[in-house]
């Protein structure tokens, strides 16, 4: 037998267990051969890298089997809901890459015949209103030790169940008064089978069907069901909701449904030094803890677009983790190598200062301004080249200097020789102080043989520098952002330690007075440029003003925390 190559190989190991799932139902005939999914958020909240991987992977398959992928709003519970979440999620997933076309729904469109098949379900004899308290429908409910307890109120007769829930959709009951309860089985060893409340009272505005309702349905019960009416053929969701499973099917195998969908759960995103859930997120944006949804130290969408990531980086991340049946921990520093592997490809090369130390070449000719040539992109010649301006006055990077240099320092230290960037060579002469003894200038000389970086006597130097001239610069604030927190797993709250006590201290430095190559006056706000030696930089439209523009961090170009973790290994076991 024929051994299957490398990238047969890989094909196999691609193609997960829900689209072999899907694979075995086309081949099946199921579902007249369609293959229709959904995303459907809630809209209480800014979708997130996890929301990420769900969209990949519905409108994924839904293109994948020439099928069609709806965008659904499960907003049930409209007192955490709101119009700017629903717009915010719209845009993100636009953003993505994804396109729903007209298929856009909420589970408030379905009202109406939701609050019929809730009908249906007590006429059956399948629902019943229940009078408890919700502090005695716990009690009542048993653990998962102890079977629960039926209602008094279980064995309520059909027309007096009837009339009750008509009156509680008439607004004649308190909030928390009565709901409405599915009959099923209250001794069941999963908890959620266990007369699951379907219906509950709450006087609140709905941001799409304002007073109209007092009643509205549970998640549970709303889900499955919008699922049936669109028709959706697999409902893929994360491994969470597997218990609630067989509740799902109840619902729909007690009703007429002309689909009956099948949930497919897979395991969700769980990302190292990083929080996802939504009421973790919401704590940190109320608490001022970031300072907003937007926050580019985020997970959320909206904030790492902020940052500068890429809709393509995202995408290749979420196939490359695939799709899992147990959940895991990613480590972050994937997310950022497919950061990285993609701006390398597609980011524009400028040169910034972002702690000046000023240059004085001393035997440069005074008021003269040149021109050299620039790559804008090594990896992509297509994007050609550019004219970076040098003069008798640069800014170069204060790490870039040490006065008394170990051995192993290769930067400028005083009778050095160093390269500039696409500049000359220089030869740092003498020091400039204040009266602390802090160095204020450096006074150095220049090689004109050498233009373009390369010294025609073939000597050699061990260092290249980035720079900025001084008369040309550009005055920036630069936000050097960093994982927001410094714990591998924040979420996990050990010895009463709250999450918010791991925010990592250095997730945010604001670099003032940073010296900027003129060219990056005109970088679009939405495009995510390299600075040399740097790192992924994108300019902050929201922040930015004529006088003073602002450009946040996307990523260092290699993995520091990586560096710093085997740093503090070798600290470890030299200390044992």
């Amino acid at each position: 037998m024929k051994e299957p190559s490398c990238d047969e190989k890989e094909a196999v190991e691609r193609v997960n267990f829900i689209q072999q799932r899907i694979v075995g139902d086309l081949a099946a005939e199921e579902n007249s051969g369609q293959v229709h999914t959904r995303f459907p958020p809630e809209p209480n909240g800014y979708l997130h890298i996890g929301h990420a991987k769900s969209i990949c992977l519905n409108f994924g398959l839904a293109k994948k089997f020439a099928g069609a992928c709806n965008l659904r709003f499960d907003d049930t519970n409209p007192a955490k809901e709101d119009v700017e979440y629903v717009d915010s999620i719209k845009e993100d997933v636009k953003w993505l890459g994804f396109d729903w076309g007209e298929n856009e729904f909420f589970a408030s469109d379905y009202f109406s015949r939701l609050y019929d098949y809730a009908i249906q379900l007590i006429e059956l004899g399948k629902a019943y209103v229940c009078d408890l308290s919700p502090d005695e429908t716990r009690k009542y409910r048993g653990n998962l030790q102890e079977p629960g307890r039926n209602s008094p109120f279980r064995e309520r007769s059909v027309p007096e169940n009837l009339d009750l829930f008509t009156r509680m959709r008439a607004g004649e009951f308190a909030d928390g008064s009565r709901v409405l309860r599915a009959k099923i089985d209250m001794a069941s060893g999963n908890m959620n089978m266990r007369d699951p409340v379907i219906y509950r009272i709450a006087h609140v505005e709905h941001h799409r069907t304002g007073d109209k309702w007092c009643i509205y349905p549970m998640y549970d019960f709303a889900h499955g069901l919008s699922d049936a009416i669109e028709g959706i053929t697999h409902s893929i969701c994360t491994l969470e909701f597997q218990d609630h499973r067989p509740l799902y099917d109840w619902f729909i195998n007690q009703l007429d449904t002309l689909v009956k969908p099948q949930q497919i759960e897979f395991a969700r995103l769980n990302l190292s030094f990083t929080v996802m859930s939504k009421r973790k997120l919401m704590q940190l944006v109320n608490d001022n803890l970031v300072s907003g949804w937007d926050d580019p130290r985020l997970p959320t969408l909206s904030g790492l677009r902020r940052r500068g990531f890429t809709p393509e980086s995202i995408r290749n991340f979420c196939e490359r983790i695939g799709v899992a049946k147990r959940n895991s921990m990613v480590d972050v520093a994937l997310l950022e190598h497919a950061v990285r592997e993609d701006l390398n490809k597609r980011a524009a090369r400028y040169m910034a200062v972002l702690r000046p130390l000023k240059v004085i070449i001393e035997n440069y000719p005074e008021g003269q301004v040149e021109e050299l040539d620039a790559v804008n992109n090594p990896e992509d010649e297509s994007m050609g080249r550019r004219k970076v301006p040098f003069a008798r006055e640069l800014y170069v990077e204060q790490d870039d200097f040490m006065e008394d240099a170990p051995k192993k320092f290769f930067r400028l230290t005083p009778g050095r020789e160093v390269r500039l960037r696409y500049a000359y060579y220089i030869r740092c002469e003498r020091v400039e102080k204040d009266e602390a003894g802090v160095v204020t200038a450096l006074y150095c000389t220049y090689d004109p043989a050498t233009k373009g970086g390369s010294s025609p006597d073939g000597r050699k130097v061990k260092s290249t520098l980035h720079w900025v001239a001084a008369k040309t610069a550009i005055s920036a604030e630069v936000r050097l952002y960093d994982r927001l927190f410094s714990d591998p797993d924040p979420a996990a709250e050990k010895d009463g330690e709250p999450f918010t006590k791991k925010i990592n201290s250095d997730s945010l430095n604001v670099l003032e007075n940073c010296q900027l190559e003129p060219a990056l006056a005109a970088v679009a706000s939405k495009q995510t440029v390299q600075f040399e030696r740097l790192g992924y930089f994108i300019f902050d439209e929201q922040d930015s003003d004529s006088e003073k523009p602002v450009f946040n961090r996307t990523v260092t170009l290699r993995d520091n925390w990586a560096k710093k973790a085997k740093a503090q290994q070798n600290q470890n076991r030299k200390k044992k």
